[in-house]
């Protein structure tokens, strides 16, 4: 994520602040310029400092705390680029679906955030009926079964459960993962979408994807129930990022482009922080490293790879130091980076 600063009084700020800490400012965020900018009212409008010429109000789920992005004065939409993507929202009556309803939207702004980033795709199903994203948060309803967590032709369903630690956690330890988020979960089920705006529909694309990952083909129900009967295979490390990755073609892209997307973000933090490791280590082990380039401008994903390993390395170690789970718990063998390597191809401008 980039570092934003107020540019009213240079304060250092959090992608989700909505003002100022020091000067008071209110913020926005322009999601085209790619800033956090403290704004004025001017007139019954918004005026950013950091684009005067224009001028804006926040998007209607600002008024449930659920959103700083701004949208311009003349747009018939109320919704910002992010909140525009909701299909299905839980019942705010009810303080505690609201507590998760905010948790949930602080994800997937990041998320957004850095598809936009991409230049990928990002549109509604309002907008584009058949190739569109939505965005379902339920909440389980006692009586009838419960919501899962997936993507279904465009339609990403969240159980707004998972924005609470405490079953978070007891369903991490339950599944013997060694990490679960919300901001994973996101970035696992939006993997799922873009294989299908992606891959699907070209056929040498596709024709790649099975030669790294395996047939897509295979049938999924029955791959979903011999994975939860048997477990992965005694040697999933060497090939998979995680053990779920092994049950089908599908699940193994999903989890990589999900770590393909911490990856990215991971380093443009180091980027944007000008982050440099030099640590005095005898040969062969080495973390030097200088987050000297922004990895979404990168055509070339080896300088990506040899930047974000030594940053795992080093945050791990500071992690452990607090006595905090290690923040990047995986190991990326030969065949992994291999995958990874494919998506950065992929979502590459042609």
């Amino acid at each position: 994520m980039k570092v934003f600063q107020c540019d009213h009084c240079g304060q250092l700020l959090f992608f989700e602040n909505t003002f100022c800490g020091s000067c008071g400012s209110a913020l926005g965020y322009l999601w085209r310029q790619n800033t956090l900018s403290a704004l004025v009212e001017n007139d019954g409008a918004l005026e950013a400092l950091s684009s005067p010429q224009a001028r804006y109000r926040y998007c209607a789920n600002h008024a449930h705390d659920a959103c700083n992005w701004l949208v311009p004065d003349s747009s018939e939409n109320a919704f910002c680029r992010s909140c525009e993507l909701n299909h299905t929202i839980p019942d705010l009556s009810l303080p505690d679906n609201h507590a998760a309803w905010l948790k949930l939207e602080a994800a997937k702004h990041r998320l957004v955030y850095s598809l936009l980033r991409l230049n990928l795709p990002v549109k509604s199903r309002l907008t584009e009926p058949k190739t569109g994203l939505w965005f379902d948060f339920l909440a389980d309803v006692q009586g009838e079964d419960r919501v899962t967590t997936g993507h279904d032709s465009g339609l990403i369903t969240m159980n707004i459960v998972e924005a609470d630690p405490v079953h978070r956690e007891a369903e991490r330890a339950n599944m013997h993962e060694p990490y679960r988020t919300l901001i994973g979960h996101f970035r696992h089920e939006i993997g799922h979408y873009y294989w299908d705006i992606l891959v699907a529909p070209n056929q040498d694309k596709l024709e790649r994807f099975r030669a790294i990952f395996g047939n897509e083909q295979q049938d999924y129900q029955a791959s979903l129930e011999r994975h939860y009967q048997e477990g992965p295979p005694q040697n999933w490390a060497e090939s998979y990022v995680s053990a779920y990755a092994t049950m089908h073609a599908w699940e193994d892209w999903a989890e990589t482009w999900a770590h393909y997307l911490h990856l990215l973000d991971t380093l443009e933090t180091a980027y944007a922080f000008g982050l440099t490791l030099d640590a005095d280590l005898k040969a062969p082990a080495s973390v030097k490293m200088a987050a000297d380039f922004d990895p979404y401008g990168q055509p070339d994903f080896q300088p990506i790879l040899e930047s974000c390993l030594p940053i795992t390395f080093a945050v791990n170690s500071l992690n452990r130091g607090m006595g905090q789970p290690d923040l990047y718990p995986f190991v990326l063998p030969r065949a992994v980076v291999e995958k990874l390597r494919f998506v950065h191809q992929l979502v590459q401008p042609d």
